[in-house]
């Protein structure tokens, strides 16, 4: 039997089809523990509705489709795990310049 393991970066279907377990947001971050123990972190500007939001309307989100993601009914804010996993910002969210032009 000739096996051959993955190279190192690739993605398995556990990546691709990520559980949730716990949600945590601060004023900068928001946090998912997943079901396998890893926790995912991404900047909160990167959802701006999240960012606007009051702490009460941030508080009541919901899981949605199986934990693979996170629902805000009060803010039609729907945020999938996956994305958050590859580092993919809401499509409202617009970068500022790191710096002036020259």
């Amino acid at each position: 039997m000739n096996m051959k393991s993955k190279p190192s970066g690739t993605g398995t279907l556990q990546d691709e089809n990520p559980v949730g377990k716990a949600v945590k947001i601060t004023g900068e971050y928001l946090a998912v523990t997943l079901e396998d123990g890893r926790i995912i972190s991404t900047p909160l500007e990167w959802y701006p509705r999240l960012l606007r939001a009051t702490p009460d309307q941030r508080a009541a989100w919901k899981w949605w489709g199986s934990r693979r993601a996170i629902h805000w009914p009060l803010l039609d804010e729907h945020l999938g795990i996956s994305g958050m996993l590859r580092g993919i910002p809401s499509i409202e969210y617009t970068r500022q310049p790191t710096h002036a032009a020259a």
